[in-house]
């Protein structure tokens, strides 16, 4: 049975797949992971993290089976999701992702909240909306500068057929115009 993911059982996600690493790495935890670490949400459902692949192109570890085994002992759900499944990454997110802790060789970071904002607001889901104005009133997100990068990737949104470009483009630009 899995259980809530709260900011403990957070934490000790991470010491865990710290204590398995190989090599020194960054990962990246985004969506629910992110609302818990920043205290607007108690829980989550998922800890949904990247964890990018070596230069070599070698995994850095066993995504699947690790991830899932690890997940199974703490008895939570971890996905592999990153805001870039759903929206071209921002220019410049791997500099804005905020680093949240160091776990032996493991940094880990935020993905970067202006990419999260624009693929919550992509979803439209309730939960995710919220999100977004929390990530607001924290100072996280700027919504002007937010329609400034999405601007810089609004020619690259063919390579997401599941997005209405018209309808992603007056969302973000109703959101910077409050």
């Amino acid at each position: 049975m899995r259980e809530a993911v709260t900011a403990l059982r957070l934490r000790a996600f991470m010491r865990a797949l710290a204590a398995e690493a190989r090599e020194a790495s960054r990962i990246y935890l985004t969506g629910g992971a992110s609302a818990v670490l920043q205290g607007w949400r108690e829980s989550a459902i998922d800890v949904d993290c990247v964890i990018p692949s070596r230069e070599d192109g070698e995994e850095s570890r066993d995504r699947g089976g690790s991830l899932a085994a690890l997940g199974m002992t703490l008895h939570i759900n971890v996905e592999l999701a990153s805001p870039a499944d759903f929206v071209p990454p921002l220019p410049g997110w791997e500099e804005r992702s905020p680093f949240i802790a160091q776990e032996g060789p493991l940094a880990f970071h935020h993905f970067d909240f202006y990419t999260q904002a624009l693929a919550k607001i992509e979803r439209s889901h309730r939960k995710d909306l919220d999100d977004v104005e929390s990530m607001i009133r924290q100072r996280l997100v700027d919504p002007k500068r937010l329609l400034e990068l999405f601007k810089e990737v609004e020619d690259s949104l063919y390579r997401y057929p599941a997005i209405d470009p018209h309808a992603l483009r007056a969302a973000v630009t109703r959101l910077a115009s409050r």
